[in-house]
């Protein structure tokens, strides 16, 4: 006999309650983490800066710990001068809860608290994130407006490590909200076209991309390269993209056309076109691109969907050129450049100390 409708909305009931207390469990177990590293973390920046504490001490310390409670992990000297770095990252900002007694030889676990105008930004989310989260968004942020920005995303879209760790090395907060683009004049729907503007950005790092110098200037070859490591591009891109195929065949009056690369943006709900030149922008790809995505919209768009959008991602672009080209046409299109290295150019080299030096200037 098969269990009836009934039953199994009721299975489907306390599976979901069961999650549910599972995510909160673990939400407030990390809160109680992140609280507890933020008073170890106050208690050595005041020890350090009042008795002059070094590492050697932190290593003394850290042992001692260890006799004490024989199964202790995540205390060792490295991540106690993590925590340290996470109290002070944060002090400014915070109401310097939980606090420590006058004679500094208790530590009084309160909850953490921010400045009103801080925590309207990052409230719901800071408690959310891990620890290893937090280290690499101070280690590789500046502002407290940049903080937030991925802070917030983490939390929302729920990223791993590593995806975060892709995300700041792409400088995903400063190319955000910079692509050049008609999308002012294309998208109707306020909304949508907010969306549109926080999804794609003006450089994307393709890191993971391997050319040679002789086949630098052949799109195929980068085509193929992005096609063979589409999950790295997919995180590139950020949420909500979905691959749909490349070299996409559209008919035309009996006559095919191909697009590079087709995806389909969930929370856009539209269809997005890439196009890849390996070199400079010229004003004459708007015209392919909007003839693009005309036939996509006529053929191939869903009724429930937006208008498609197009993005030609090049080498290089000189924005007056692309401001001018924009005009006139009445499809979303933007332009981005992408780059295949993190290396600093020769120019650049020696300004700056290497990782190693930064490594230990932070010890």
């Amino acid at each position: 006999m098969e269990p009836g409708k009934s039953y199994l909305n009721n299975i489907k009931a306390l599976k979901s309650a069961i999650l549910q207390s599972r995510y909160r469990a673990a939400t407030l177990v990390n809160k109680e983490l992140l609280t507890l590293y933020f008073a170890v973390g106050k208690f050595i920046s005041v020890k350090v800066k009042e008795e002059k504490w070094g590492a050697k001490v932190l290593e003394n310390l850290s042992n001692d710990l260890q006799n004490e409670l024989p199964r202790l992990r995540g205390f060792s000297a490295t991540n106690m001068k993590r925590m340290r770095l996470f109290f002070e990252s944060w002090e400014e900002h915070s109401l310097i809860s939980p606090t420590l007694s006058v004679q500094l030889q208790a530590i009084e676990l309160e909850v953490i608290t921010f400045r009103p105008t801080v925590s309207d930004q990052i409230e719901n989310s800071f408690f959310n994130l891990s620890f290893s989260h937090h280290l690499e968004i101070i280690l590789n942020t500046k502002s407290l407006d940049e903080k937030a920005y991925y802070i917030n995303k983490a939390r929302s879209e729920f990223w791993s490590l590593s995806t975060l760790k892709n995300h700041l090395n792409n400088q995903t907060f400063q190319k955000t909200g910079k692509l050049p683009n008609n999308f002012s004049k294309t998208i109707s729907n306020d909304e949508i076209r907010q969306k549109a503007l926080q999804t794609f950005k003006d450089e994307y790092l393709l890191d993971f991309i391997n050319i040679e110098d002789a086949d630098e200037n052949d799109e195929r070859v980068l085509e193929s390269e992005i096609v063979h490591n589409v999950k790295k591009f997919l995180m590139s891109l950020g949420s909500d993209f979905a691959f749909i195929g490349n070299q996409y065949r559209l008919i035309v009056e009996e006559e095919e056309y191909f697009l590079d690369l087709l995806f389909f943006n969930r929370q856009l709900q539209c269809l997005v076109v890439f196009e890849l030149k390996t070199g400079k922008f010229k004003p004459e790809y708007m015209g392919k691109m909007n003839f693009y995505l005309s036939a996509l919209d006529e053929y191939i768009k869903q009724p429930h969907e937006q208008p498609s959008i197009g993005i030609i991602l090049c080498k290089e672009k000189n924005n007056k050129v692309v401001e001018f080209s924009f005009r006139d046409f009445n499809k979303a299109m933007g332009v981005s450049t992408y780059k295949t290295s993190k290396v600093l150019p020769p120019a650049y080299k020696g300004l700056l100390p290497d990782v190693e030096t930064l490594k230990k200037l932070m010890d």
